[in-house]
């Protein structure tokens, strides 16, 4: 009898602790922002600064990582100093010339050409007009770079499509382009 008494006390709480669950209300949670977190924004006002953001932004000075400085000017004396001083780190090989060949048919033959004689699709269409063949111009290595990190006339920068390396490696193509073209 004693045990019957037991069992059935053991049913009786358990209806009682199940009855209080309310699947609409989930129990307590401990750290509830892994389970709920919130989401700040890089530039969003914080109460956790005394003056907002402050604490979001960089330090003054600091530079990001694998940024290097272009002390070159975006002037025609900065051109023409690139032009004359500034020359590539990069050995001349196949590897390079073929990255280069590969960045120029994404970024460059459509309106330079993919001989670079000025006769890409934008030209051919005639949505750009005037674009100069390679065998034209008078250009080096750092002129190609400076132009490609600022851009020249309708050509605009493209700093922020390719990296440094990869700005050397178009501009070893556009020299073997111009090669070609002046032979």
């Amino acid at each position: 009898m004693n045990r019957k008494l037991n069992f059935m006390v053991l049913i009786v709480l358990c209806l009682l602790m199940v009855s209080c669950f309310d699947p609409s209300k989930p129990n307590y949670q401990f750290f509830p922002n892994m389970y709920e977190s919130v989401g700040y924004g890089t530039y969003d006002e914080s109460d956790a600064f005394n003056n907002g953001i402050e604490a979001q932004l960089p330090v003054e000075g600091t530079i990001p990582r694998g940024w290097v400085p272009y002390e070159f000017e975006d002037t025609n004396e900065g051109y023409d100093l690139a032009k004359n001083t500034l020359f590539s780190p990069l050995l001349k090989n196949e590897k390079n010339l073929a990255k280069g060949k590969e960045l120029y048919a994404v970024y460059c033959a459509v309106c330079h050409g993919s001989k670079g004689d000025g006769q890409g699709i934008l030209m051919t269409r005639e949505k750009f007009l005037g674009i100069p063949s390679y065998a034209d111009r008078d250009i080096t290595d750092g002129s190609i770079y400076h132009v490609l990190m600022y851009g020249k006339n309708l050509m605009g920068s493209h700093a922020s499509q390719v990296d440094s390396k990869e700005r050397w490696q178009i501009s070893q193509y556009v020299l073997s382009l111009r090669e070609k073209l002046v032979k």
